[in-house]
């Protein structure tokens, strides 16, 4: 039989004796079948030192069901958690003994009692002490959150088991490892610990050595098994020396443990529902919140910014905060208010609230600081006004150059502020890009425009640049884009054009994309013929002659009709007809008359040659490429020269053999237009009637 010492009877016959001395306390307090929702006002609040609040209560009428508290000599306990058997050793369930209730957050802490182990010889041992805890008919259970398992000694097991279903254990062992296990505050080696994460109502732990105790009983002669608060217990080394160390450093080998509560044992009521009856969350200025217990369970809070005992009436005060020290920042005066409090200032402050900073009116400083930003925004004022003048006086120099005078007696086009085109100028506006500029599309007084940007230096100057607006504003055809306006407020004028929708001809020829306009045989030579029209009208019916200078597929637009339109003869200049020559002139090398390119004598015969390439390209769908090796010119001209059949320099798309014929008179016409004779070539007034007539020899279709 295993040894007791003196200190081992103390505790227990007091422990065995505590519930004799409560069972006339318990027979005092049995109440009524129907509990209190809130306690009488005789009802004892204080158990010694310690609050008791409602729900909690002492005496008949003074707490909610299972909720009753014992007091015995300034010590509280609670009686009633469940079984009322006897435990596994053969101890009594004892009642729990009260540390702390916090009803705000819905816990109590209790005290628990420690299981040891403890061999005095190295042929006797202590029998198992094995601990209970019943809660299981109770509103309490063990907080998982709250609580660790804790473990101790040389050579020794742990259990904490939970019995109730689902029935889970939790265990660790020990071991000594010297140097390891003597750290102070680290639970290594000697110590070990298990989390205790899920809800419980009866628990049970105790302790056991491993193997052969007596390699251990001189040294470390207990062995221990406890259920304790989170951060509670620091582990020290002489924790597991000695006999019954432990017991030591806790008076009564008891430590505290947390337990969760519930109010009440249905869920919070939805908004709207009525009250399950005896609900506890009685104040209007608590509320219901939904414990996570594994149960339906709910405790009471105080609203925000109220605090007390939300179980009784008028237990939820408003929080006074301008009790508890200023807590205005500001450095005004606090006034309390329900559900919070203000900051106003004092009298002879200004400030904007809780938060702020409350200063004088008009102090010094800020007297100096709005002076400091009067000058500052006075500064700002006359730098934008100076800005803005020289900028007003730039546009006007501009405006000036550009030949705004002359149009403006001319009185022919509309010239445009810079501010009306500003808005449109957008990179998200941008549809074309080229050596000669920008092109940006927009809406102008409700009217889709092409705004053309020339790059700085490709227009030309004062009165030359005045007369040629002047003379392409007189210019309208149907088959020449109309040149409604520009702005002269820029170092480069900018042109205001109509908008043609279907783009060029040159994007149309040569775009591979799915969804391609696809131009058959009649489309096309109708496209020729109408830009003809265009051409000859500039060199033989218009007030002076003009010469394009620029002619290619890239250069004829297409209208949602798809008709065409001729456009960027801006570049070229206006010829007098007695000085043709010129050197001035810039066009695309792929569509150049050669010999202007020799001799620089720009004539409507170079215009001539750059449509014959133009038509080649209508029929071939292929680019004009100025290399030797790879010549749409070349190529034809080398056919027809050697009187070869061209069928396979023709656009596959439009080659049928009943328009061969036909084809092969568009190729006629085109080498006509590029021999190197220029007297030999026709007049654009003579292609123009030719191709009409061909036009109008076939039904027109558009695809």
């Amino acid at each position: 039989m295993a040894t007791t010492t003196s200190s081992q009877i103390i505790p227990q016959l007091l422990l065995l004796l505590l519930p004799l001395l409560l069972q006339a306390t318990l027979a005092a307090t049995a109440s009524d079948e129907q509990q209190p929702t809130m306690p009488r006002l005789d009802c004892v609040d204080k158990c010694g030192t310690m609050d008791i609040p409602f729900p909690f209560g002492i005496g008949t009428g003074c707490f909610r069901d299972g909720f009753q508290v014992l007091c015995n000599h300034s010590r509280a306990f609670l009686p009633d958690t469940g079984r009322t058997a006897t435990q596994e050793n053969g101890n009594p369930n004892l009642p729990l003994e009260l540390v702390s209730i916090s009803v705000a957050s819905g816990e109590a802490r209790v005290y628990a009692p420690v299981s040891s182990r403890c061999s005095t010889t190295n042929a006797t041992e202590a029998s198992v002490a094995i601990q209970n805890m019943y809660l299981e008919t109770s509103p309490f259970v063990l907080s998982p959150t709250g609580n660790v398992f804790i473990g101790l000694g040389q050579s020794a097991e742990h259990r904490l088991e939970f019995t109730s279903t689902p029935e889970t254990l939790f265990h660790c062992d020990t071991y000594d490892s010297g140097e390891l296990a003597s750290r102070d505050g680290v639970c290594v080696a000697g110590c070990c610990a298990a989390p205790v994460n899920q809800f419980a109502t009866i628990i049970k732990w105790y302790t056991n050595f491993i193997g052969d105790v007596n390699m251990a009983w001189e040294t470390s002669p207990c062995c221990y098994a406890m259920l304790v608060e989170n951060a509670w217990y620091n582990y020290t080394r002489p924790d597991i020396d000695g006999n019954r160390t432990l017991f030591n450093k806790f008076p009564g080998g008891v430590v505290p443990v947390v337990l969760d509560f519930a109010a009440g044992d249905t869920w919070c009521p939805g908004e709207g529902q009525p009250h399950p009856p005896g609900y506890a969350c009685v104040h209007g200025n608590s509320s219901c919140v939904n414990t996570i217990r594994r149960t339906p369970g709910y405790i009471c809070k105080c609203r925000d910014f109220y605090a007390g005992n939300p179980y009784i009436p008028n237990g939820c005060q408003d929080i006074d905060e301008c009790k508890q020290g200023n807590p205005c920042t500001n450095g005004g005066i606090c006034k309390n208010r329900l559900g919070g409090y203000d900051c106003p200032c004092k009298s002879g402050m200004k400030d904007d609230g809780k938060g702020g900073h409350c200063t004088e009116v008009f102090p010094l400083a800020a007297k100096a600081a709005v002076g400091a930003i009067g000058g500052i925004l006075l500064f700002v004022i006359l730098s934008f006004t100076i800005i803005l003048h020289k900028e007003k006086k730039k546009m006007k120099e501009f405006y000036e150059k550009n030949g705004g005078p002359t149009l403006e007696k001319a009185n022919v086009i509309k010239l445009f502020k810079k501010g009306e085109l500003k808005p449109i100028l957008k990179n998200s506006n941008l549809i074309g890009k080229g050596c000669f500029g920008e092109v940006y599309k927009g809406l102008l007084d409700n009217k889709l425009v092409a705004i053309k940007k020339p790059i700085n230096g490709t227009v030309l100057e004062s009165d030359q640049f005045a007369n040629e607006i002047i003379i392409q504003s007189q210019v309208i055809h149907k088959n020449i884009v109309r040149l409604i306006g520009c702005c002269l407020e820029v170092d480069a004028p900018m042109l205001v054009y109509e908008f043609i929708s279907q783009g060029s001809v040159h994007d149309i020829l040569h775009n591979k994309k799915p969804n391609k306009v696809f131009l058959n045989l009649d489309a096309r030579v109708n496209i020729a013929a109408q830009s003809a029209d265009g051409l000859a009208y500039m060199h033989s019916k218009a007030n002076i002659k003009i010469l394009h200078g620029d002619v290619k597929p890239a250069n004829i637009l297409l209208d949602d009709n798809f008709v065409a339109k001729i456009s960027d003869f801006g570049i070229s200049r206006l010829i007098a007809r007695d000085k043709e020559h010129t050197g001035s002139v810039i066009g695309d090398m792929n569509y150049m008359d050669p010999v202007y390119l020799q001799e620089g004598m720009l004539t409507e015969k170079s215009d001539v040659y750059s449509f014959g390439v133009v038509i080649l390209e209508l029929i071939s769908s292929r680019r004009a490429i100025h290399v030797e090796n790879n010549n749409l010119i070349k190529s034809f001209l080398e056919a027809h020269k050697k009187q070869e059949k061209v069928t396979e320099l023709f656009d596959k798309e439009i080659v049928i053999t009943e328009d061969l014929e036909y084809l092969n008179s568009l190729v006629g016409m085109a080498v006509e237009c590029l021999t190197l004779d220029v007297d030999q070539r026709p007049t654009m007034m003579d292609i123009a009637e030719r191709l009409l007539i061909m036009s109008r020899s076939r039904k027109i279709s558009y695809v």
